[in-house]
Formats: C-alpha cells, sequence, structure tokens
C-alpha cells in the first residue's frame, strides 16, 4: 500500500547537487522545455469525470494540478524576470492552495490549461536559454523561508516541479489502469 508521503512526493523532495554544474542546468531546462508536450500528452485523453478525480484523499484533482503548473510557472517566469532587472528582490508569495480553489482552476477546459502552459513554458524558456553565468548567480529572497534562491538552484527546483506533478498524474492513472 502506498502511504501518504509516496503520494504526496512521488519522487521525492527536492535535491541539489553540492555544486551546480552547466550540464545540470541545461537538462533541467530541457525538462522544463519538454514538460508541456509531456503534460499534455498524458492528460489529454481524460474524460472530465477521470479530470474530476483527485491524485490523492484531499489532494487536487487532475484538473487543477494541470492549471496549477501554469499559475506556478507563471509566477516563477515573473520571478526571474525580477530578479534580471533588480537587486535581490524580495518575491511576492502567492497562496496556491486558494488558487486551486478558483473557479477556472476548478473548471476550466484542460486545454486552457495546456495552451497557457506552452506559451509561458516558450518564453520562460527561450529567457533561461539565454540566461549568463552572472545572471544564473542572481539571488531573490524568498519571504516565507528567508531564503536566498539562486536563479540556478530555481530552474532546478521548477524542473523538480515539473516532474513532481506529472508524477502525481501519471501515478493516479497507473493506480486507476488509466494508462
Amino acid at each position: 500500500m502506498i502511504n501518504l508521503e509516496q503520494l504526496k512526493y512521488p519522487i521525492g523532495k527536492v535535491q541539489l547537487p553540492t555544486e551546480i554544474t552547466k550540464e545540470n542546468i541545461q537538462n533541467w531546462i530541457q525538462t522544463i522545455e519538454y514538460f508541456p508536450k509531456k503534460i499534455e500528452a498524458l492528460v489529454r485523453n481524460l474524460s472530465d469525470e477521470q479530470l474530476e478525480t483527485p491524485y490523492r484523499k484531499g489532494g487536487w484533482t487532475i484538473r487543477q494540478t494541470v492549471h496549477h503548473c501554469g499559475d506556478s510557472h507563471v509566477n516563477s517566469y515573473i520571478r526571474f524576470k525580477w530578479t534580471l532587472t533588480e537587486n535581490q528582490p524580495t518575491i511576492k508569495p502567492y497562496f496556491e492552495e486558494r488558487w486551486a480553489e478558483i473557479f477556472d482552476t476548478k473548471n476550466a477546459p484542460i486545454a486552457l490549461a495546456i495552451n497557457f502552459i506552452y506559451a509561458v513554458h516558450a518564453k520562460w524558456v527561450y529567457l533561461l536559454k539565454g540566461l549568463t553565468d552572472d545572471d544564473l548567480n542572481k539571488t531573490f529572497i524568498h519571504p516565507e523561508s528567508g531564503d536566498t534562491v539562486s536563479l540556478k538552484k530555481n530552474i532546478a527546483i521548477y524542473a523538480w516541479h515539473c516532474n513532481h506533478h506529472y508524477a502525481h498524474i501519471e501515478n493516479l492513472l497507473k493506480r486507476k489502469n488509466w494508462i
């Protein structure tokens, strides 16, 4: 039987290498780049009933999870822009659990979320591929944790985020024998 921790963190929590290499960064950018196609392929043939299935008890539905990815990733893109244009900005966090309860996230067609993810990721990846070493070492402050986060670390976090939510959905589909 799968325990709650496995359902919450199907690929484990974020783990960063001690030293972040150019190869790490390239691999993480590639994960972010391919995410729209992967998530679309995973959910495009699901029925509305399937999209309303939570990935775990008390968790978000598949629909909410996909919409969350778009919302989260656009917030990350904006954080990159702030960090590139301001001196160590304190970013604005958002209440993701509240965003997941808004009408569009709970009800909008999945195609809207997928199209949004494609658009955000296209601009985001273009930006990421153009970052210099100096850019990658720029930092922002996360007010909730107080952590100072470099852009290269944030790329890693969001590559993990893509894989994390993909695994939520994929594991549910496997448990339900939908794939």
